[in-house]
């Protein structure tokens, strides 16, 4: 039996931003997500910048810039989307619930988690303005 499923495509990590490399390094990102997590941080850029700009200097501060923030959301939110994926796969959806409507409904919780992610991270940074050793966890990432 063989499985009729692609391969998803491998992406060279020096076409991504320097931050978002060093986020997927560091977080050690299985090479079969990269490309996921590119698309995602392409995708999520708007929603990302909205949430940095609503955050007060002090927080902004943790980091060197949005693109760090950016960056770190990015591979939250690709490693959230991939359990709740994951998650959904193996949920049994009522049969009297029409497949398009199924699709919408997975759609939604998928952006809700997505959109959690970039809360949660604003939490942390803030946070982190008073905790050391969260801020050292933020900083050395990005530490060269």
């Amino acid at each position: 039996m063989s499985e009729d499923t692609q391969a998803p495509p491998l992406i060279d990590l020096s076409t991504v931003s320097e931050e978002l490399r060093r986020v997927i390094e560091f977080d050690k990102v299985p090479e079969q997500m990269h490309a996921m997590v590119a698309s995602i941080h392409q995708a999520s850029e708007d929603a990302v910048r909205e949430a940095w700009s609503q955050l007060p200097a002090s927080a902004q501060n943790i980091l060197d810039s949005f693109e760090q923030f950016h960056a770190l959301v990015s591979v939250s939110q690709a490693f959230a989307g991939l359990n709740v994926i994951e998650e959904l796969q193996t949920q049994e959806l009522s049969q009297t619930i029409a497949s398009e409507n199924k699709e919408a409904y997975q759609a939604d919780i998928i952006e809700q988690v997505m959109h959690n992610c970039i809360k949660d991270m604003l939490k942390q940074v803030k946070k982190a303005r008073r905790d050391p050793l969260l801020k050292r966890e933020f900083t050395q990432v990005f530490a060269k």
